[in-house]
């Protein structure tokens, strides 16, 4: 899911160098929630990451 954020981030770089347009609004958009995504899963995997069954 990592590689489609940066994925979809180097396609915006590239659509902001030949001109902001629908591309690069759509690309930027999906980078974001994708991101958004990896922190949110990322912040869970910490939590639920760090218990132990000790018995």
């Amino acid at each position: 899911m990592l590689n489609l954020a940066v994925l979809f981030f180097v396609v915006a770089i590239i659509a902001a160098i030949f001109g902001f347009g629908g591309i690069a609004g759509a690309a930027a958009g999906a980078a974001q929630f994708l991101f958004m995504v990896f922190v949110v899963l990322f912040v869970v995997s910490l939590i639920f990451g760090r218990r132990t069954l000790s018995r």
